[in-house]
């Protein structure tokens, strides 16, 4: 793999430091940056998010990066959370979100044997061609902790099913995301990570 500058965002999740023990698992050095200057020069970025979307956007607000991260050109990974900061809104608490994929994240509905929020392993059902999930089959367990999800839009590559199915991986332009941990997901979560990492940046 060629040299790669990782910055996870300092959106205030939880899951930043074994976030980062994944990466390090895979020799991939990272920094944990709220710098709009910083993550302008990353080669590649993720957006990490555990807790409510209308929280998480008032952090990224009062860091000034609500404009910043739409703009990023290199590949960007938004993980569980962060990937609902991705699209247009959310409907918990109503909150806008950055409006890069259109479409609006939904609480899953509660059902018996199905609570909720949504705790476990699921399989993934590939639905086309995606660098993010090369080299995944049907087969491949991944690990989510969700109350929020988002229908199959124009961005899905990878679905799961929790009662009805949700999209569990996206690919927009230089955009990615996935509903579930890859940094809890075992084999199947470090090959997601390295599959990021392996796509190529921009041209400085």
């Amino acid at each position: 793999m060629k040299t790669r500058d990782v910055v996870i965002i300092a959106s205030g999740g939880a899951n930043i430091a074994s976030l980062r023990f994944a990466l390090e698992r895979l020799d991939v050095p990272s920094v944990v940056s709220a710098d709009a200057a910083r993550i302008g020069v990353a080669t590649h970025v993720i957006l990490p998010g555990v807790g409510a979307a209308a929280d998480a956007m008032s952090r990224l607000n009062a860091a000034g990066l609500v404009r910043v991260i739409p703009q990023l050109r290199q590949p960007v990974l938004g993980i569980c959370l962060g990937m609902q900061l991705l699209y247009e809104a959310s409907a918990e608490g109503g909150a806008a979100c950055l409006g890069i994929i259109p479409g609006r994240a939904e609480r899953l509905p509660d059902a018996p044997g199905r609570p909720v929020p949504h705790i476990g392993w699921n399989t993934l059902d590939i639905r086309r061609d995606s660098a993010l999930t090369a080299g995944l089959g049907p087969l491949d367990y991944a690990y989510f902790v969700h109350s929020y999800a988002l229908p199959i839009g124009g961005a899905t590559v990878a679905s799961t099913r929790y009662g009805d199915a949700f999209s569990a991986c996206v690919e927009w332009r230089n955009f990615y995301g996935a509903q579930f941990h890859p940094e809890r997901s075992a084999a199947v979560g470090a090959r997601v990570l390295r599959n990021f990492l392996d796509i190529e940046p921009p041209c400085a």
